[in-house]
């Protein structure tokens, strides 16, 4: 079963450890992007998956397309040009210092791509999943109109649309998303969002919830699920539960909404090593476990489970096997050394 994922790949940019931008004199670079992430994670569960975006032709371009190859993501639909790797700069948290991103993805090579460089009739040859987020129709007007594109492609093919909203309040405007992701999202099947998400693009929010405090009401989110199935018609809706405590540790958990049915993960206790690329590996664990036709909870619980051991990796891709979430489903949590 063959997933296309579309969107942006960046150069990632961080101080070592946890030192602060001002402090460092050297930079550590890696690899990201919320589409990427997910087609990382999916290719480490086996499954068969594509990622599309555009490229520099130069070396750094290429180290970025390399960056994929090497987990075995298929990259022959990347499209080639442009003079930017868009980037981005990370500085960790900790304790009570929240991190910190800045982005420096201003006309990078995705964001100036045309409609005319991506043709979804040969993209989705044989697909049966595509996958992308809030994060890519907001990095240019045309952009947008390619994501609509694409989504509306997909659903003549009868192909799986999923979106995770990731809303990003310094690529867009809170109203410039609802216009945008209101007119795309009636193409989804599988809505993923976190506890500001909804509320943020589509004002939907959970009642006797204070975001910044970490207090969460689950329960409130089967109403915010059931919000969004209605307005759209979505077939699922997922929603990541953080509680954070501190920038290092957060208690990690999830729904599921599916057939007015809510089904609720286990609750983890993570002591983050890195948090970014969180949701996109709790999009992949979710993706690839309908795929597999997963029972509800057992999806919930694969999805949350892969998303925990995400936040013990450096770097935004999931290194994680299939047989290393399972353990953790199964209850392995324990941390003991493998031998």
């Amino acid at each position: 079963m063959r997933v296309v994922t579309f969107g942006e790949l960046m150069l990632r940019l961080q101080p070592e450890g946890y030192l602060r931008f001002a402090q460092a004199d050297k930079l550590e670079a890696t690899f990201g992007g919320a589409e990427a992430n997910v087609a990382v994670s999916l290719a480490n569960f086996g499954d068969d998956v594509a990622f599309v975006s555009k490229l520099p032709k130069h070396e750094i371009g290429q180290a970025a397309v390399n960056s994929l190859r090497k987990y075995g993501v298929d990259t022959s639909l990347i499209v080639r040009g442009g003079d930017r790797v868009g980037v981005y700069y990370c500085e960790k948290g900790a304790s009570q210092r929240p991190s910190k991103v800045i982005y420096d993805r201003a006309n990078s090579a995705i964001a100036l791509a045309k409609a005319s460089e991506f043709d979804w009739d040969s993209i989705f040859e044989g697909v049966e999943w595509f996958h992308f987020t809030g994060i890519t129709p907001a990095l240019s007007e045309e952009l947008a109109e390619i994501t609509l594109e694409a989504v509306k492609s997909a659903k003549e093919k009868g192909i799986t649309v999923s979106c995770d909203l990731n809303f990003r309040k310094k690529l867009w405007s809170k109203e410039e998303a609802n216009k945008t992701m209101s007119e795309i999202c009636k193409y989804v099947d599988v809505c993923i969002a976190n506890e500001e998400d909804a509320k943020d693009v589509f004002g939907i929010e959970s009642e006797n919830t204070d975001i910044e405090s970490g207090k969460l009401n689950s329960e409130g989110y089967v109403s915010v699920a059931r919000q969004l199935s209605l307005r759209f018609g979505f077939k699922a809706v997922a929603i990541t539960l953080r509680e954070s405590l501190s920038a290092n540790d957060n208690n990690w958990s999830g729904m599921l909404y599916v057939g007015n049915n809510a089904f609720f993960s286990k609750k983890y206790a993570v002591h983050i090593v890195d948090r970014v690329g969180g949701g996109d590996s709790f999009g992949a664990g979710l993706i690839h476990s309908m795929l597999c036709g997963a029972y509800a909870q057992d999806a919930i619980e694969f999805a949350v489970a892969a998303s925990c051991l995400k936040h013990s990796i450096e770097g935004d891709y999931n290194l994680v096997s299939e047989d290393e979430v399972n353990a953790l489903v199964a209850g392995n949590g324990s941390g003991r050394v493998q031998r």
